[in-house]
């Protein structure tokens, strides 16, 4: 069975984009600061990954960024009600509601699946039970607005800290679990 992990970066503010949709807060500025033992964490997390899941505005601003398989050796789902205008022949799309990809990513037994990019995705399957863990990344940003790390639904919920770790340049790397 599946683990469903997210992975993702955040300004201290709690934005993983800012108002125009841009990551130039971040890249490549923190990709350079914490240099090799960032590359390290990421091919390590990369590695157990088997599948990744990104909604709609995720994939179109990959392959607006020259893209359109981000992940090419990865089972990749794009969760989107409209069809995908050129994607390669392997992105899958998935409009069959979330319920029902939860069930299909669980059913999964080739690594884990990584919810890739924007916090509305990973808020529809906190409010399913569906995240099993998460690794934030805070950068010592604060960008005034934009794409919300979560998307407020009026979930509540706790979650059990695996480990907290100072970076590099003032970032720090929080690992929780949803258990």
């Amino acid at each position: 069975m599946a683990r469903i992990v997210g992975y993702i970066a955040t300004s201290l503010d709690g934005f993983i984009a800012d108002k125009d949709g841009s990551l130039d807060w971040l890249t490549p500025k923190y990709d350079e600061l914490l240099g090799e033992d960032n590359r390290r964490r990421y091919a390590d997390f990369i590695k157990r990954i088997g599948t990744t899941v990104m909604g709609r505005a995720t994939y179109d601003w990959v392959a607006a960024h020259g893209m359109p398989s981000p992940y090419p050796d990865k089972r990749t789902i794009v969760v989107t009600s409209t069809p995908l205008t050129g994607a390669p022949a392997e992105i899958e799309t998935w409009d069959q509601g979330i319920d029902a990809l939860i069930a299909r990513l669980r059913d999964l037994d080739d690594g884990d699946v990584w919810m890739v990019g924007g916090g509305k995705l990973q808020m529809a399957f906190l409010e399913r039970g569906a995240l099993d863990e998460i690794e934030i990344y805070i950068m010592p940003e604060l960008i005034g607005g934009g794409a919300a790390l979560f998307p407020p639904t009026g979930l509540t919920r706790g979650a059990r800290l695996i480990s907290a770790q100072t970076l590099a340049a003032g970032c720090v790397r929080l690992h929780y679990a949803f258990d």
